[in-house]
């Protein structure tokens, strides 16, 4: 039986990208019709942790970082096939391990608002959003 891998890898091939968020529960809110867009997150991401098995991405947690203060973990996506064999808590280990002294943040996908704090992160209730600049006031 293969072993899953999990490694840091210096970029994301898009077409890649796109088809673990749609094996995954974040299909609903990522812009997957939108490839162009999928590219510009897999480009200008900075820290990347794959899971892998038998080189098939099945995992991955996409974020971006100053490696000192702050890391926001974007997209923490596993197949639905791996899902609950503790794939995503290690891939959020890693990210930490990738940038010890950095906070991780995440905003969480609904299906998931359960699973962040069994696992040990905490909530935090003052966080803010802005999708559109004509809804500034």
């Amino acid at each position: 039986m293969s072993r899953i891998v999990y490694k840091v890898e210096s970029t994301l091939d898009p077409v890649e990208f796109k088809d673990i968020l749609i094996r995954s529960t974040l299909v609903e809110r990522r812009p997957v019709s939108d490839f162009d867009r999928i590219k510009k997150m897999c480009d200008n991401a900075n820290l990347i942790i794959t899971a892998r098995k038998d080189e098939k991405l099945i995992g991955v947690a996409r974020s971006i970082t100053d490696f000192a203060y702050c890391t926001y973990l974007s997209d923490l996506a596993v197949d639905t096939e791996y899902q609950n064999q503790g794939i995503g808590k290690r891939l959020i280990e890693e990210t930490k391990k990738a940038a010890p002294q950095a906070k991780i943040i995440l905003l969480s996908a609904p299906a998931a608002v359960e699973y962040y704090p069994k696992i040990g992160m905490k909530k935090h209730n003052h966080c803010y959003t802005l999708d559109d600049i004509n809804e500034l006031k």
